[in-house]
């Protein structure tokens, strides 16, 4: 399932520009701070509006400009992982994971709470409340609650940053399991370079210019 993205943003009394083509797997999108990562996957989701630009996954047109499309993000199918993760804090882990479940059409549900309890192994937190989780079993929680959206793509904004290294290593070998075994698409952003040549099939390089990135 490809990428391809090619937008103008702003951000506050930024401007951002991003652009390129991936063919699937896992792609890393790096770049020094405030060049705009984060600011690209938000657009991705449809959580902002490029000022220009077209954005498609799989051959599906998400954003285009010219042809005033710009769907909503329930309709894109993707499962966002944030870097603060927002997981409700008066909700159970159950009802977190449930949340966006509850929400996709039936025809999305492709992936199960039992399922996704054991593919994450996370079924002893689910009558826990957030704020009583580590770093790494909130991460996975946050992707659990992603995944059970149905998604046919999922962003990770840093999902490796705050943890120690064995939960460190238990959110990377979950990263390649979606990748190996769910064969979904991702695309992730991180300012780690060991991160993204442990994990990362194509990496895109951000830059405070507005031309095309280095892709590798």
């Amino acid at each position: 399932m490809s990428f391809e993205v090619d937008v103008a943003l702003r951000r506050g009394q930024r401007d951002i520009a991003c652009q390129f083509a991936s063919p699937g797997g896992i792609t890393a999108l790096v770049g020094p701070s405030g060049v705009g990562k984060s600011t690209v996957l938000e657009a991705i989701a449809g959580l902002l509006r490029p000022e220009t630009g077209r954005i498609a996954v799989a051959g599906t047109v998400l954003f285009d400009s010219d042809a005033k499309t710009d769907l909503a993000p329930e309709r894109r199918a993707c499962g966002m992982v944030f870097q603060d993760l927002r997981l409700f804090p008066h909700r159970r882990v159950r009802d977190n994971l449930l949340y966006g479940h509850r929400l996709a059409p039936p025809e999305r549900r492709w992936l199960g709470l039992e399922e996704a309890c054991a593919f994450l192994d996370i079924a002893p937190l689910l009558d826990r409340s957030p704020r009583t989780l580590s770093g790494g079993e909130a991460q996975r929680v946050a992707i659990g609650r992603a995944l059970l959206s149905g998604p046919r793509f999922l962003l990770m904004d840093e999902p490796l940053s705050s943890l120690d290294d064995a939960r460190r290593e238990a959110i990377f070998t979950v990263i390649e399991c979606i990748r190996t075994e769910l064969a979904l698409p991702i695309l992730l952003v991180s300012h780690d370079r060991a991160d993204v040549l442990r994990l990362a099939d194509h990496v895109v390089e951000m830059t405070a210019t507005t031309g095309p990135m280095h892709q590798t």
